[in-house]
């Protein structure tokens, strides 16, 4: 049996990004993954600029508070002033280029209109309220790096270097099916013995919610040559192929031998609860897809299994072929506000939320089918084989927000 670290290592060393880059305008680029470093094209601020709306002035001539200076220009945002001549002030705005010959920026809270001009009530410091050319960024500096998902602040921050589109790395395609007789979609009759079909619409949410695109071949009945022309199908055009469930021994489960016949899978026992069974392999694609292979990812039956084996290990597996560069989720160290005496020989992924006091909490059943359990809560709590839990002990707590994006 691997452990959950073996697995995971076995899964990251396979995966490898999408080779094709593709250029993306900036209002089409959040959330996509930044395949190349960008460097800035200008200075940020471009030029020194004021941080306030006030009066700049010189320092030399404002040595005590209560000094009356006449206004000799007024700079709002977007022009450009001439140099201040000593003893004057300039009305200037917020983001205006400050004056040559200004050293500093009264904010206006601090003056007040004179008869002769602008009473300064406050004596300044050389570079007070001056944001200086280039304090932020500097012509050519690098500003983004590769491998990571850009978020709005990373677009703003583009932006304001003049980048007007970013390359990113094509979306990774996945192609979802599933098999079982026992099958029904929401909405339909459920007869003796048929179960609604959740996992498909969990997977869907999973990989449309870390940016994937989806190609859903839907129920795929329990024949093997209906299975395995699912796999052709979806082997064509797509990177990853999942299924979830029916990849056993049994009977009537096929994707087994289907993959198989089609290409080669791996079944692997991991010391992971929920989970355990995960098949991992690749579906071999025709000479007229130009060749190649998709990977084949077979998550288990159970919803709760199937999810929670997704967020910990699948997850990681398609952020490495987005090109992602760190896939790994962060972890925090939080109070056990729970007792949890007698813990399993393999890792345990705890359903758990934070609660009001700053502890975390685990639900009350643990059990693989019971998705109450997820809805409940806001992270998973990693527990090592073994390991028991004592109220007031740190455990690991990961929450949900990191494993789903």
């Amino acid at each position: 049996m691997l452990s959950f670290e073996q697995a995971l290592e076995r899964l990251l060393a396979a995966a490898q990004p999408v080779p094709e880059i593709r250029s993306q305008p900036l209002t089409a680029a959040a959330g996509r993954v930044l395949a190349l470093a960008q460097r800035s094209t200008v200075a940020v601020p471009p030029l020194d600029n004021s941080g306030m709306d006030g009066y700049a002035v010189r320092c030399a001539d404002v040595t005590a508070a209560g000094v009356c200076l006449p206004v000799s220009q007024r700079i709002p945002a977007g022009t450009v002033g001439v140099t201040l001549q000593p003893g004057t002030a300039a009305r200037i705005f917020t983001g205006a280029p400050v004056p040559a010959g200004a050293d500093a920026v009264v904010m206006q809270e601090l003056c007040e209109r004179g008869a002769g001009g602008v009473v300064i009530n406050h004596v300044p410091r050389p570079e007070e309220n001056i944001r200086r050319a280039g304090e932020d960024i500097a012509v050519g500096a690098e500003i983004l790096k590769p491998g990571i998902r850009l978020r709005a602040q990373d677009i703003a921050l583009a932006a304001s270097a003049g980048l007007p589109e970013l390359p990113v790395y094509r979306r990774v395609r996945v192609g979802v099916f599933f098999t079982g007789d026992e099958l029904v979609q929401p909405g339909e009759p459920l007869l003796p013995g048929a179960i609604y079909n959740s996992n498909r619409y969990a997977l869907r949410a999973l990989l449309e919610g870390i940016g994937c695109e989806v190609r859903d071949l839907g129920t795929v009945p329990d024949k093997l040559p209906a299975t395995r022309g699912a796999l052709r199908r979806a082997a064509a055009d797509n990177d990853l192929i999942i299924t979830s469930g029916g990849v056993s021994v049994g009977e009537e489960d096929h994707v087994k031998a289907a993959v198989e016949a089609e290409g080669q899978l791996d079944m692997w026992k991991i010391a992971i609860k929920p989970g355990k069974p995960l098949a991992f392999g690749e579906v071999r694609r025709s000479a007229d897809n130009a060749g190649g292979r998709a990977w084949f990812i077979g998550l288990p039956g159970n919803p709760v299994s199937a999810i929670v084996t997704f967020m910990i290990m699948v997850r990681p597996f398609i952020l490495r072929l987005q090109g992602v560069s760190d896939v790994t989720p962060r972890a925090f160290s939080v109070r056990a506000d729970f007792d949890w005496p007698r813990p399993d020989v393999r890792a345990e992924f705890l359903r758990a939320r934070i609660n009001d006091r700053g502890g975390v909490e685990i639900f009350a059943n643990q059990g693989s089918g019971v998705v109450t359990s997820l809805c409940w809560g806001d992270g998973l709590i990693v527990n090592p084989p073994g390991q028991a839990v004592a109220r007031g002990d740190s455990v690991r707590f990961v929450p949900f927000a990191e494993l789903l994006t």
